[in-house]
Parts: C-alpha cells; structure tokens; sequence
C-alpha cells in the first residue's frame, strides 16, 4: 500500500498521519512522531514519492509530484539535490540515516590515527649553491656533500633518480632548498631566503602554506618527495627511511599529503581525483590543512546521522547510537579548506567519523571516510582519507 503523504502550506510541514502510513513510516525510522502524526524532512518525503510510490497531497487534496515537492524548497534548502541523492543511495543500501538535529554528541566513535613519533636533527654544512628561479631548484656541485645530503639525510637528489650512479651534481627543490637554508646552513650564490620564497610565490602563491607541512614533518623525520606521480603535493616516507635499496629494491612510500590551504577553494571532483589516484596504487591518502583554526562560528552545515550494519543485520536508532556523520556535496560543488576543517572539527566534538558524500553528475555517490592523525609535537590538522564502501 502507497504511503499517504500530506503538506502544509502555511507551515510549510511534510506529515503522515494515516494509521497504516504512520506505522509503516515508523517501523522504517522515517520521520519524527508527534502526538500520532509522523512529520518529515523533505529528503525523506521525496524519497517516499520517488521510491516507495508515496503519494502526496496538501492540504486542499491537491495532488503534488516529486518536482511539486523538491520546488517548495529551493533556495531555502542548500544543496537539496546532493543532500536527496545521498540520503537516497544511503537509503538503497537498506542502512538508515536520521538528520543531524538529533546527535547527542561525545559518542567516542571516531579514535585518533597515531603516526609514530620521530625528530631530525639537521645536519650543518658549510655549503653553496646555485639557485634556478625558473625552474625553482637549487643545485650543488659539491660532489661529497651532494652525495652525503642524499645517502644519509634523503635531501635532494644525487645523479638520476633510481640512478645515482649517472651524475655528479645535486638537486634540490625549492622546500628543500628553503629547509636547507633555514636548518642546514647552505648558502646560495647572489640569492637570499627572502628571493627564494618570492620566486616560489610566484609560481605558486600557496607556497607558504605547503612549506610549512613540508617543514612540519621533515622535523619530526619524516622524508618528503615529489608527489607528482600520484596526482599529490608530496609523497611520505616514515621516520628512518633511506634512498639506500633493500635487496636491490626501491624502496616505495605508503603514504602522499595533499595540502589543502584554509583560504583556498576546491572544485570536489579534483581532490576526489587525487585521492582515487592513490587508492589505486595503494597508498594512503592524508589531507594537510596547515594553519592554525580560528573561533568562528560553523561554515558549514553537516547533513546526517549515519547507522551501520552490524552482525546479523543493521543498526537502528531504537538499539543503537549512530556510526558516522555525512557531509553530503555534489561533484561540481567547490568547497574551502576553511569549510573543511570546520566540518571534521564538528565531527570530532560529536564523537564520529566524518563521511563525505559525493553525487556526481549521474547522481551514483561515492564515499570517502575521514580519520583525525595526531602527529606528535604538530601544531597543524592531518587527515587519512579512505575510499569507504558502506
């Protein structure tokens, strides 16, 4: 039997209060209950008309369709679309979600990601380069100390890459260089720190902020390359690594660091890009968000309460507490970095994983899982980011 849905104009409601629809409606935890009356969101009255054949009415027994619906709240609600898709696809799964009104917060659902602690002690040299604002690279022609910077410390790179042999010459790139300058005492020839950072803002004006998570973690002893190949600002290796091969292998990092600056925007599908790139070759997505936050209120509004499976069937509002919280968005969305980070902190004082959700143009939704990193000794905000099958 179709579910009898009914609108109120002057209040703006979407309620069921026909006894068969109300106890249909509650059995599947759709709805808040008042005094025999079930009223709705409108994500869960267009789903009723979309995929359980709900027929709606209002109040003067006019009959209304999904666009009839979807139409009374444009404009008041943001992103409807994205919000109705991934409360759908949540819905098809047979797993419930309920609106984020009803966190009660503290449910300690979402446990810190320790990466083990480490700390470089920069080596000191006595050493000069030559700075190449063009190409934002530094080279030493100091054939000893090239090849020591790369054996021992993994600053720079001597000869080729994955070819030491072929070359006498080092190369560092511009966070490298900068880190030098500032920790290892390597001058450059008719070039100063302040020129180095010019040249790199130049080219890239969110230099600052990707020199200071290259910082953050090379002090703690972490090495940082390129991430070009995997579509990401660095790729990460862990305290004690070495360029030196293991059984005549590369050794090969498990980890890249996208940074995603406070004051910067993003187009969704260009992040979601990067972080499928490095699924795909099994590496560990981690989001930087250099910056220290500032008290302000919520940018951004989180969606829903997310209910898991869980042995032998799926959790319920009535037997348990929620497993994650959504952030619904759609592909051609942008959002802040900013924004970002004011949803997981939300997250984090609720006590859940934060899920983003994101409906591409054919409205399929893929999810991505977001988990807290503690660094230890950083003043900044890092992220694991996990293609999620729910």
């Amino acid at each position: 039997m179709a579910v009898k849905l009914t609108f109120n104009p002057e209040k703006k409601e979407l309620f069921a209060d026909e006894p068969e629809s109300v106890s249909s409606l509650s059995r599947g935890f759709y709805g808040e209950m008042a005094k025999g009356t079930i009223h709705l969101t409108p994500e869960e009255a267009l789903y009723l008309i979309d995929i359980r054949n709900g027929e709606c009415t209002d109040t003067s027994l006019n009959t209304l369709k999904f666009n009839d619906v979807a139409s009374l709240f444009i404009g008041e609600l943001p992103k409807l679309m994205a919000r109705y898709h991934t409360f759908k696809d949540w819905r098809d799964r047979g797993l419930i979600l309920r609106p984020i009104s009803e966190a009660e917060g503290k449910y300690g659902r979402n446990p810190v990601k320790k990466y083990p602690p480490g700390k470089f002690k920069p080596p000191k040299y006595s050493v000069q380069g030559l700075f190449f604002p063009e190409d934002l690279m530094t080279v030493i022609d100091d054939e000893a100390v090239g090849k020591e910077l790369y054996s021992s410390y993994w600053l720079g790179q001597f000869g080729s890459y994955k070819a030491e042999q072929r070359g006498r010459i080092s190369k560092l790139d511009v966070y490298e260089t900068l880190f030098m300058m500032k920790h290892c005492g390597l001058g450059l020839k008719g070039t100063t720190q302040k020129q180095v950072i010019q040249a790199a803002k130049k080219r890239r004006p969110d230099f600052p902020s990707m020199y200071q998570v290259y910082e953050d973690w090379r002090l703690r002893g972490y090495v940082l390359k390129t991430g070009f190949k995997f579509g990401t600002h660095f790729r990460l290796y862990l305290p004690g690594a070495s360029p030196a091969r293991s059984q005549d292998e590369w050794i090969h990092s498990k980890h890249v660091i996208h940074i995603f600056p406070r004051r910067a925007k993003m187009i969704i599908s260009e992040w979601a890009r990067a972080i499928r790139v490095a699924h795909s070759v099994k590496k560990t997505f981690i989001l930087a968000i250099p910056g220290r936050s500032g008290k302000t209120k919520p940018s951004v509004a989180l969606d829903f309460l997310l209910y898991h499976r869980k042995h032998g069937g799926i959790e319920t509002p009535k037997e348990d507490k929620p497993h994650f919280l959504m952030l619904s968005l759609s592909e051609e969305e942008y959002i802040g970095g900013a924004e970002l980070a004011d949803a997981i902190e939300q997250a984090k004082k609720i006590g859940l994983d934060l899920i983003l959700a994101i409906a591409d143009r054919e409205t399929s939704v893929t999810y991505y899982r977001v988990k807290r990193v503690e660094l230890p000794g950083s003043p900044y905000e890092y992220y694991e980011i996990e293609w999620e099958q729910p």
